[in-house]
């Protein structure tokens, strides 16, 4: 039996056919890579009642937090700076929820550039709201909807060390923040310029955010681990 690893998404305005209304919508990239690497996905969207988000969590065997726009900086307790994005207040509140609730149950994690952001802001933590204007060096995004490939660099024996079977290497990049405080999370990568490319759980099995998108390369061995990870607790669970 393939595990049953949920995705958060989107909800936007989107067009389509003879429609123009708002819709939750994901980047297919999140669901092939996680249909190729083993598991079985449920697209999981941003809800207006909170609760329903135990019931589904209770039902999955792992959780990927994917990308998207800026967290509200409110939750950290910023103002907005002029670059950041309009809130997603339901997806910001959902996906804080998903991550808290995953916690509780032991399931595996894998946040994804946004999605390690809210991480570090549900444990605590905060973000760089533009990484050009508070004078980091790397480009880490050219312009919006492009990808930026730069080195980083980790931990040694840390979760993403191991899974990678390295130290160092090429990551592909599409964001102007990042996480600045990890709260109560392990930073286990960084790149160059010192923004921080990976956090993790030490107490946890597997719970990993990196801030670049591996989904949109053909390097499926995080979500191999992700699933190998989810296999094992769905036989724990029984």
């Amino acid at each position: 039996m393939r595990p049953v690893i949920g995705v958060s998404c989107y909800g936007e305005r989107a067009a389509w056919g003879v429609w123009d209304v708002d819709a939750v919508v994901l980047h297919r990239a999140y669901v092939t890579a996680l249909e190729e690497s083993g598991a079985a996905v449920v697209v999981l969207p941003p809800v207006t009642d909170e609760s329903s988000v135990d019931s589904v969590l209770d039902r999955l065997d792992g959780l990927v937090i994917a990308g998207g726009a800026d967290v509200n900086p409110a939750d950290y307790g910023d103002d907005a700076h002029e670059t950041t994005d309009r809130p997603r207040l339901d997806r910001d509140a959902t996906e804080r929820r998903l991550y808290r609730g995953a916690r509780e149950r032991g399931l595996p994690v894998l946040g994804i550039c946004r999605g390690v952001q809210v991480m570090a802001v549900e444990s605590g933590g905060r973000l760089v709201q533009d990484l050009p204007s508070a004078g980091y060096g790397l480009a880490h995004r050219e312009r919006p909807g492009t990808f930026t490939e730069h080195g980083a660099t980790f931990v040694d024996d840390s979760l993403v060390a191991r899974i990678l079977g390295t130290t160092e290497t090429t990551v592909n990049s599409s964001h102007h923040q990042a996480v600045a405080d990890p709260g109560s999370l392990r930073v286990t990568g960084h790149a160059s310029d010192g923004t921080i490319e990976t956090l993790e759980e030490p107490d946890a099995a597997f719970v990993l955010g990196v801030q670049w998108h591996p989904e949109m390369s053909d390097d499926r061995r995080l979500f191999e681990a992700l699933v190998v990870a989810a296999q094992h607790h769905a036989h724990t669970r029984v």
